[in-house]
């Protein structure tokens, strides 16, 4: 194997690596703000490592070139969008997650 295809290798399974844990924050964690954190931070790393592995793949050419300015959009684009739904929900006045622990025995 060529250290290329390794390093491709190594991206992509770091981006479904990223994917995998998002999903599983998405469906175990208690309230919508967590969730929204888990799946904001995880899919913003998990397309990046993603489209890096596709640019490695592709070498140098005008497609990879395309692929990193996605990549660099999708990075800046995907945090702004979390924290614009983020707001939105504080301001339409959704509850965050409390724990409440018993401590009297």
């Amino acid at each position: 194997m060529l250290i290329k295809d390794i390093l491709v290798i190594l991206f992509m399974l770091a981006g479904i690596f990223f994917f995998f844990t998002s999903t599983l924050g998405l469906l175990r964690l208690p309230d919508f703000y967590t969730r929204l954190h888990a799946t904001g931070k995880g899919d913003t790393l998990a397309v990046l490592y993603s489209l890096i592995g596709l640019a490695i793949y592709h070498g140098l050419s005008l497609t990879s070139v395309k692929i990193i300015f996605i990549a660099v959009f999708m990075f800046l684009a995907q945090p702004t969008a979390t924290h614009a739904i983020s707001r939105a929900a504080y301001r339409c006045e959704v509850d965050p997650w409390t724990c409440e622990l018993d401590f009297t025995g």
